[in-house]
């Protein structure tokens, strides 16, 4: 079952739900765009939790600082890595040393700046990066980075465009389609449920 808690990033108090149902594995996950409505209750971001929580993975998602009840403000992707690097102490001071990153849409693209630094993360999924939307530029190999999922629909996370950058990220990944989904997954949260589960149970 999910708790309440509070962790620090720089000098914030960052809002997050854990369930804490393992220590052998955890994954942190990322959030859709604050500034766009985007918070740890997105829809995907539940689907996701869903999907690692019955695998059996303690799950934590958080409200990145100035959404919700976090503190702070945006700051266009620079302080967010740091709440994923805060969020990956806060998990490893609980005694998990396997830790996994999830992230949709703009927490794909977050989870991918947050990647570029020495964090003991061991797999990387990232649902939709936003690629269409947010300039990847800069973004070069993905440490970890097992699976992108996107929708043959997404505008925002183009596959023709998430194709091209595949062998940039990582070319162990697998690159995963579903067909008639857009970047909102409205009526296929259930298809990108089996798509994560049959990924994880590869792990």
């Amino acid at each position: 079952m999910e708790e309440s808690i509070t962790f620090h990033s720089e000098s914030y108090d960052l809002d997050g739900l854990l369930d804490q149902s393992s220590r052998e594995g955890a994954v942190i996950i990322t959030h859709p765009h604050p500034l766009y409505g985007g918070n740890m209750y997105n829809n995907v971001v539940e689907s996701i939790r869903r999907v690692y929580r019955d695998k059996a993975y303690t799950t934590l998602r958080f409200n990145f600082r100035g959404t919700g009840r976090s503190q702070g403000k945006y700051t266009e992707g620079t302080g967010e890595q740091k709440d994923v690097c805060a969020a990956v102490e806060f998990i490893t001071g609980l005694g998990i040393k396997t830790i996994s990153l999830a992230g949709y849409s703009f927490g794909a693209w977050i989870n991918a700046l947050a990647a570029r630094g020495d964090i003991p993360v061991r797999h990387h999924v990232m649902v939709s990066p936003p690629v269409g939307f947010i300039d990847f530029k800069g973004i070069n190999t993905i440490h970890g980075l097992r699976l992108v999922v996107t929708g043959s629909r997404d505008e925002i996370a183009p596959p023709e465009h998430i194709q091209k950058m595949m062998p940039i990220w990582n070319l162990e990944a697998t690159f995963k389609i579903i067909n008639g989904a857009d970047h909102f997954y409205g009526g296929y949260t259930k298809t990108l449920e089996r798509v994560l589960a049959e990924h994880i149970e590869k792990l």
